[in-house]
């Protein structure tokens, strides 16, 4: 079973920056891509930004695009978050998402992480 496991959440000033970490720790699975949503109290979880594994293409969602870097450690199947520039609307908890396989031929499955809080103090 893949854990994945956050850090680097908490309390910052806008316009101040945090960075996201998130890893796998199943090392000998096969990632097919990696990202972060994010919720707050009475909302839906929206995705913020993912990176396939192959090819490293990225997607951000607008309200980030510019602000938001992800960035991945293929070695130690780590995928990170860069944010800078924040703002109160980003405060929310943010998980992390997987989406591995078992073996080249298996289906891939979803994996979660438990959630960091990242509160913007304005």
């Amino acid at each position: 079973q893949v854990q994945l496991v956050e850090s680097g959440g908490g309390l910052v000033q806008a316009g101040g920056s945090l960075r996201l970490s998130c890893a796998a720790s199943e090392r000998t699975f096969i990632t097919v891509r990696m990202g972060w949503f994010r919720q707050v109290p009475g909302k839906e979880r929206e995705l913020v930004a993912r990176m396939t594994w192959n090819g490293g293409s990225t997607y951000y969602a607008d309200s980030v695009k510019g602000r938001f870097t992800i960035s991945r450690d293929n070695a130690e199947n780590t995928v990170y978050l860069q944010m800078n520039s924040l703002k109160s609307e980003d405060t929310a908890v943010y998980y992390c998402q997987a989406l591995m396989k078992s073996s080249r031929f298996s289906v891939p499955n979803t994996y979660w992480g438990t959630g960091t809080q990242v509160t913007v103090s304005s």
